[in-house]
């Protein structure tokens, strides 16, 4: 909200600053949300990121802004407001 109604213009990094491989996110993601899956390896795209730490220095700057919820506590949070958006329920 704070950027829409400010003067901002541009983009501006919102994410985890904490950096984690795409192996350690999926690692993760099973262990809390769905153990029984099979993470599956995949070539990279010529576009994949090398760094997945976004800099959200200007996020801080020009919005106050920056994450209060670490990924282990936020993914069960956002599985669940996933699931109660789409009608899908755990079984």
């Amino acid at each position: 909200m704070r950027l829409m109604e400010g003067d901002q213009t541009g983009p501006i990094n919102i994410g985890n600053p904490g950096e984690f491989t795409m192996v350690e996110l999926a690692e993760t993601v099973k262990e809390l949300i769905k153990p029984d899956v099979e993470i599956k390896m995949v070539e990279n795209t010529p576009d994949d990121p090398r760094q997945r730490k976004p800099d959200i220095s200007k996020a801080k700057e020009v919005l106050g802004w920056e994450p209060k919820v670490k990924l282990r506590e936020g993914l069960p949070l956002m599985e669940e407001d996933f699931r109660l958006r789409l009608g899908v329920f755990k079984k």
